[in-house]
């Protein structure tokens, strides 16, 4: 089981419906048929975030307004009250990005924010961190797994970096955006991270008042934990000693890899996949507030790592060396989404150039944008010109399709659709980026891991 977790990632094994082996009725993938019209990027860019910022403003939970773990348009009542953790903290950020791009007023963001933070509050926590997914009508946690009927720390530093976002966002604004930012640091600064190392130099993900540490999995780089350990170095009341991140994450210096693919250091031993690249999300989940530009540490100028990711991702649709029908340098981008099962239904898995299924996920691409922008603004184009009509729906694009098999599933995930409307933001404006770095505690939390920063001159 321990190898399966390390190659699938656990909360993506039992998450999205994975024993969801339905049959869909998918539209086929078909050439345009009208002439297509193309709008200016920064137009194209705009309708983009807009689009996927509905999946958290219009289908968001509607008691306590977070994110839906699915929506399914061929099935809308599938987990309609199934809240997801990490990705109601990717569309936190994605709301702070809505009322900036003028998506929504400043007052109708704040009135959804102190909604699901209040939600939050009183939610189910244990020793600070909430589950992987909760019951959006009482917060009482919903199991993830047998054992996985805890804290989820992981997803409770998605959540945090979120959290960190809307203080600095809402810090020094009206009385009433004060006291929403006064609650969104109380609230971060509830989880003991330290509780998670087990009293080792290292982090682990779950724990259960029930299982206690049974599951057993440590955080170990590389994969998309990164901020899990940097929110911990972070935290002003429960923070973790620098040997966790050495020892623990980096493998006391392990986590390097002097490997290449297509010419392109991979600079880290991806998990499970050592010499090439895992999926898209490793470099986006992060990232949405941690800024890779002149980050660096003793192990890697993280800039290169996370766009030597999106350009060796781009590079293998390009080569295509398992002669997918559809792959090319518009049609691109392998991250852990639904898929298409050997028998024409729908799984999920985390598609990689070691697990390349001839599935495409948007996401992959378009949450790329910082590091790839040329290459993902031609998925662009290709998502929302060449195949507008088959790939995108009510909130943005649908979550995976293959053009080998003449496949798309005509639903949502809110982990995938979650990272592109910041990471597009990101690109733009550094609007995110700018408020994570510069709180305080990020600052020196990534000084005590001794990371150096110079954009942000640390």
């Amino acid at each position: 089981m321990k190898f399966f977790k390390l190659l699938i990632l656990l909360p993506f094994v039992f998450s999205c419906a994975c024993s969801d082996s339905t049959k869909e009725e998918n539209p086929p993938i078909e050439e345009p048929t009208e002439p297509i019209v193309q709008l200016p990027a920064e137009e194209l860019l705009t309708l983009a975030q807009k689009d996927a910022f509905k999946y958290f403003w219009n289908y968001a939970e509607t008691n306590s307004k977070l994110a839906r773990e699915r929506y399914h348009v061929d099935d809308v009542s599938n987990d309609q009250n199934l809240v997801t953790t990490g990705g109601s903290g990717f569309g936190l950020m994605t709301i702070l990005v809505g009322v900036e791009r003028g998506f929504v007023s400043r007052g109708e963001a704040e009135t959804r924010l102190n909604t699901a933070l209040n939600f939050l509050e009183t939610a189910d926590r244990f020793h600070g961190a909430w589950p992987h997914w909760m019951n959006g009508t009482n917060g009482d946690v919903v199991p993830f797994g047998t054992m996985d009927n805890g804290g989820d720390l992981v997803e409770t530093s998605f959540l945090c970096q979120a959290l960190i976002c809307i203080r600095e966002y809402y810090k020094n604004g009206s009385a009433s955006e004060q006291a929403l930012a006064q609650k969104a640091d109380e609230l971060w600064k509830g989880v003991d991270w330290n509780w998670y190392t087990k009293g080792e130099n290292a982090l682990y993900w779950h724990w259960s008042p029930e299982y206690e540490w049974q599951m057993n999995f440590k955080l170990e780089g590389y994969n998309e934990c990164l901020i899990t350990y940097v929110m911990a170095a972070a935290s002003p009341t429960h923070a973790i000693n620098a040997a966790a991140y050495h020892e623990g994450w980096a493998r006391s210096g392990n986590i390097v890899h002097g490997g290449s693919r297509y010419g392109i250091p991979v600079i880290f031993n991806y998990n499970g996949s050592t010499g090439n690249v895992g999926p898209m999300f490793w470099s986006h989940y992060s990232y949405l507030g941690l800024d890779p530009t002149g980050l660096t540490d003793q192990y890697a100028d993280y800039w290169s790592l996370v766009q030597n990711h999106a350009k060796i991702m781009h590079q293998h649709s390009v080569v295509n060396p398992n002669q997918w029908n559809g792959y090319s340098d518009k049609c691109w981008g392998l991250t852990a989404s639904y898929s298409r099962n050997g028998d024409g239904s729908t799984g999920y898995t985390d598609h990689k150039p070691t697990n390349d299924r001839g599935v495409i996920t948007p996401t992959a691409a378009l949450s790329s944008f910082p590091y790839t922008p040329e290459e993902s603004m031609k998925a662009l184009r290709y998502f929302y010109e060449d195949q507008k009509a088959t790939l995108i729906g009510v909130a943005g694009p649908y979550d995976a399709f293959s053009p080998h098999h003449n496949w798309v599933t005509r639903r949502y995930l809110a982990i995938d659709q979650g990272t592109i409307v910041p990471m597009i933001e990101n690109y733009r404006t550094g609007f995110l980026w700018k408020l994570f770095m510069n709180a305080p505690e990020v600052k020196t939390g990534l000084q005590n891991l001794g990371f150096q920063s110079s954009k942000y001159n640390f």
